[in-house]
């Protein structure tokens, strides 16, 4: 079934696009986590309006990307977002958020699939390259802050990711050290039964010297019969 997007999904589509997917998929996943509505043709109708009236200040020459360019390189986009202590963000900052504040504030429609960034999931200053038109590229700065807050220093930056990167480390070490005892455990026990079975299989030194005792013994008791 056909449904318009809410958000970005990752290997779905973006946020106002038309996607078919599966009716069990849209039913219950999509719909109860208001992530797509049903394209009926009336939403359909209103976003291609929407596109069209955008379509206008899309740059539609190579000198209109240039004009385009020089005023993007002026621009500093600001995303005032929810993160934790060592600045990871509770949600991202998709491309289309990228395309959305440009349109909002700035009034310039781009690509979003000409923007070349990750999805954005950590406070901090960031360079954004957009396409605008066939080799016209511009670099848009971008801040990500904490929500209520300011951006710390760039060191304080990388000290925070670094302090995250060494909690996940240290979180996966005893799952390690775990699966390592029981490593130790399977290894102890297969040598156990190595031992066993070598036991089972050759005599010991005191079990040979007590049958060759035991046939001494039988010898002299049968030679005393003889006598």
């Amino acid at each position: 079934m056909d449904v318009i997007l809410r958000k970005d999904i990752d290997k779905v589509g973006l946020r106002g696009e038309v996607v078919s997917v599966a009716r069990g998929y849209a039913r219950n996943f999509l719909f109860p986590r208001k992530l797509a509505d049903v394209a009926t043709p009336a939403r359909v109708a209103e976003l291609r309006k929407v596109d069209e009236h955008r379509a206008k200040h899309e740059a539609k020459t190579f000198e209109d990307a240039q004009a385009v360019a020089e005023r993007l390189g002026q621009v500093e986009l600001r995303f005032d977002v929810k993160a934790g202590p060592t600045g990871s963000l509770f949600g991202s900052v998709t491309s289309t958020d990228i395309a959305d504040q440009l349109w909002e504030k700035h009034k310039i429609r781009v690509d979003r699939r000409k923007i070349s960034t990750d999805t954005i999931k950590r406070i901090g200053r960031y360079q954004l390259p957009i396409e605008l038109f066939q080799d016209v590229t511009v670099e848009v700065r971008a801040l990500v802050v904490p929500e209520g807050g300011e951006l710390p220093p760039e060191e304080e930056l990388q000290a925070m990711e670094v302090a995250e990167q060494a909690e996940a480390a240290k979180a996966e070490t005893p799952e390690k050290e775990e699966l390592d005892l029981d490593a130790l455990d399977a290894a102890a026990a297969a040598q156990d039964t190595e031992v066993s079975s070598s036991d089972e299989l050759e005599p010991s030194g005191e079990d040979v010297a007590g049958e060759l005792a035991d046939d001494e013994f039988d010898r002299a008791v049968d030679s005393g019969s003889d006598k």
